[in-house]
């Protein structure tokens, strides 16, 4: 069982930057694609971005390109995703998931991780 907890949400004015983390509890990330999700009021869970279990391939919403990027410090344990730009449409509970990979591939589907995180509340004002 992995246990997933992100960090580093908060309230942002509209332009600024935040910096989510995600670190399991009581596991490595090795042998793990993870993923960020999120969820605005009244829509569904939405994919934002993911990264393969070596880092070195990642992929991003259209919605978020340029703008946000995940990133993964095996050192350290954790995935983070820098948003820079951030617009008032990014307002959204954030999920990290995961889920075991061999092949390094990025998953972009929710129902292919097998693990999430409670969420972190990320808010831009306009």
């Amino acid at each position: 069982q992995v246990q997933l907890v992100e960090s580093g949400g908060g309230l942002v004015q509209a332009g600024g930057s935040l910096r989510l983390s995600c670190a399991p509890s009581g596991r490595t990330l090795s042998r793990y694609a993870m993923g960020w999700f999120r969820q605005a009021p009244g829509k569904e869970r939405e994919f934002v971005a993911a990264i393969s279990w070596s880092g070195s391939n990642a992929g991003y919403a259209g919605s978020v390109k340029g703008r946000f990027t995940i990133s993964a410090d095996n050192a350290k344990n954790t995935v983070y995703l820098q948003m820079n730009s951030l617009k008032s449409e990014d307002t959204a509970v954030y999920y990290c998931a995961a889920r075991s990979s061999v092949y390094g591939g990025v998953y972009y589907v929710e129902p292919t991780y097998d693990y999430w995180g409670q969420g972190t509340q990320v808010t831009v004002s306009s």
